[in-house]
Parts: structure tokens; C-alpha cells; sequence
């Protein structure tokens, strides 16, 4: 059975997988689309939507969780928080996947992931 085997590891230890979500965010968060796999596009969603809803109310304990997430960066997380200002009357799915052709090289399947 495949108890607590939600979260994909992407066959990376746990300090190795949370620094790639934390860099994928990062770079979500400052360009607002970024090309990846699909799988990581899929894994990458919860996590920035989760952070998008934290930013719309901005309180000191959200601002301070933000940039624990976001690795000491307040400029990152002002940036999140227009970001989610102009999503303030949205109820959430604040992202979009869209496949695309795969990777040239090993043929992995690819997405874009963008602020909607």
C-alpha cells in the first residue's frame, strides 16, 4: 500500500527536494512562468498556491512564514504579495499547467506553469 507517498521525491534526499521546490518558487514567483517537467509543474502548484493565499492577507505571522519559505528574501515576498493582491477575489487556482512538447533530449514530458 502507498501510505504517505502523496509528495513525489523526484529521487532526491528531503533537504535536496525542498531545495528544488524552494528554487522553483522563487523563480515562479519573479517571472511568473517558468518552463519544467510536468511532474515537477504538478508537485511545484500546492506549494505556490498555498503561498499566494497565505500573501493575501498580509499579517506579521504570514510575512514571517513567507520568508522562511521563501529563503530570507523580503523583496521576494513583497513581490508574492502584489501578485496575490491581484488575485484577492479569487477563492484559489491561481495557477495554470499547460503541457507542452517534450524535452528534445530524454524526451521527458514538459509544462509551463503560470500565474493565471
Amino acid at each position: 500500500m502507498r501510505h504517505h507517498d502523496k509528495q513525489k521525491k523526484f529521487g532526491r534526499e528531503t533537504n535536496q527536494r525542498t531545495a528544488l521546490i524552494r528554487s522553483l518558487s522563487r523563480a515562479l514567483i519573479l517571472k511568473g512562468r517558468i518552463t519544467t517537467t510536468e511532474a515537477r509543474a504538478k508537485a511545484l502548484r500546492p506549494v505556490v498556491e498555498k503561498m499566494v493565499t497565505r500573501g493575501k492577507s498580509s499579517t506579521l505571522a504570514n510575512r514571517r512564514y513567507l520568508i522562511s519559505e521563501l529563503g530570507n528574501d523580503a523583496n521576494l515576498v513583497r513581490k508574492l504579495e502584489t501578485v496575490a493582491g491581484k488575485h484577492k477575489e479569487r477563492p484559489g487556482g491561481y495557477l495554470r499547467i499547460t503541457k507542452i512538447s517534450p524535452r528534445k533530449g530524454d524526451a521527458s514530458p514538459m509544462a509551463v506553469i503560470e500565474f493565471v
